[in-house]
């Protein structure tokens, strides 16, 4: 069906949005915290799909989007780069309100550590696969920046999040990769796969992640100063 991709995009959104007036949350008075980060984490991540799409990293499926394009990209997957990142927000702030246990500091840095190193290390030997060296490559920045530059107090939530964020993912990645709506150049990745969703999709979710909710945690600080 044309409105495939559009209708996923859809659903992704719904219940973080409804949920946002939830008085014990109120996710909505976040908003404003939120459209900045969105826009520029938004805009980097357009370019690289942009990119990678022109370098034929992947294409998309015709038979499931309704064929509008902006700068070579589908518009769902224009949107797909708001309503993911507002819903994994959204489960960002509602365990920060809910879930008063933290990952150890000490479990948040080796975490750090190892994905910093296996990052680095898959750059080294995989630099002529595309997808594989440029996501890792910004895995490994992202998390030094966040990490040992900025000191980011909030990383051991963030890693929390992130976990419970895989199971939507897993939901809604796995579902356009199986049909499939997306589709891999496999000579531009590790052709390693968990189900239909290939392994550097959960690096380039964590970056997606990790930048969004930085400039969360940043306009909102920035706030309170103010």
């Amino acid at each position: 069906m044309k409105y495939t991709y559009l209708l996923i995009n859809f659903l992704t959104i719904l219940f973080p949005l409804l949920l946002s007036f939830d008085k014990r949350v109120a996710f909505y008075k976040c908003w404003k915290f939120i459209w900045p980060g969105m826009a520029i984490t938004g805009l980097f991540f357009l370019v690289w799909d942009v990119f990678f799409t022109m370098q034929g990293v992947w294409s998309f499926n015709d038979d499931y989007i309704l064929g509008i394009k902006i700068f070579q990209l589908p518009l769902e997957e224009v949107l797909f780069f708001l309503t993911v990142p507002f819903a994994c927000i959204f489960i960002y702030a509602c365990l920060n309100r809910y879930v008063k246990w933290e990952l150890p500091a000490a479990v948040a840095d080796t975490i750090t550590t190892a994905v910093i190193v296996y990052a680095l290390l898959n750059c080294s030997f995989n630099y002529n696969k595309l997808y594989t060296f440029v996501t890792l490559a910004l895995t490994f920045f992202a998390l030094v920046l966040v990490r040992f530059v900025f000191k980011a107090p909030w990383l051991n939530r963030f890693y929390v999040a992130y976990a419970v964020c895989l199971l939507p993912f897993y939901l809604v990645n796995g579902y356009l990769t199986s049909i499939p709506i997306v589709m891999y150049n496999n000579a531009q990745n590790l052709h390693s796969r968990v189900a239909t969703i290939p392994l550097e999709d959960h690096f380039y979710l964590l970056v997606l992640l990790l930048m969004n909710i930085a400039f969360f945690e940043y306009f909102k600080k920035r706030s309170l100063v103010h």
